[in-house]
């Protein structure tokens, strides 16, 4: 499936109330959005965090911007100094922030202005369980969620765990907007298939744009 609509020029694809997927609109500029991961990770390392109850994320995690997403004994918490480095995250590059702004106007959230952005790297068997974004005190502001590299198939569900899933697969330079009546609904990704991509290799990428303060 991966790049077979790779001359299709970007379409939205309706997901729920308030939710969308941006087809393919990140793909133009993937490889300067690569170029400003490696620079976030080279002073704010890649790592695996572990939950409040002892649990190793399979997936590797990074962060940009005034706040970062991260974890401690206590829970979940945003916090304006990585924890590994105690210096501030990087500041947010402004290739991401002009992404987000063009696919959160286009999703219909053009007052978005997130302060906040989480990187996840996807290595072959890592997955994100399903889980509610709650964590910031504004729920209004809606979720950016942009995909690179390997495909993935991405769950969506209701404000309740138990509600039925929608999966469908994300693709290199997708982007997922949810907010409104769909800000909190649940939502993973499953375990991501061996494969080699020609920018990320055997990696998946994601940027999660957030209002956190």
């Amino acid at each position: 499936m991966l790049d077979l609509f790779a001359d299709e020029h970007p379409w939205l694809e309706p997901l729920a109330p308030g939710a969308v997927i941006l087809r393919r609109f990140a793909v133009d500029g993937a490889g300067a959005l690569m170029t400003a991961i490696e620079q976030v990770a080279s002073q704010s390392p890649f790592r695996q965090m572990v939950t409040p109850g002892g649990y190793t994320m399979s997936v590797a995690m990074t962060n940009c911007g005034q706040l970062g997403w991260t974890t401690n004994a206590r829970g979940y918490l945003y916090s304006p100094v990585d924890p590994q480095t105690q210096s501030p995250w990087p500041a947010m590059p402004e290739v991401f922030r002009s992404l987000c702004d063009r696919a959160s106007a286009a999703a219909g959230y053009p007052d978005f202005t997130p302060d906040a952005c989480l990187i996840n790297r996807y290595a072959p068997g890592a997955k994100l369980s399903l889980h509610q974004d709650k964590d910031e005190p504004d729920l209004r502001a809606p979720i950016v969620s942009v995909s690179l590299g390997l495909p993935a198939v991405f769950q969506f569900g209701g404000r309740k765990r138990s509600d039925p899933l929608t999966r469908l697969m994300l693709e290199h330079g997708d982007v997922v907007v949810w907010g409104g009546e769909s800000r909190l609904f649940y939502h993973g990704i499953q375990p991501l298939k061996p494969g080699e991509h020609s920018l990320t290799g055997e990696f998946r990428y994601n940027l999660t744009f957030r209002q956190a303060g």
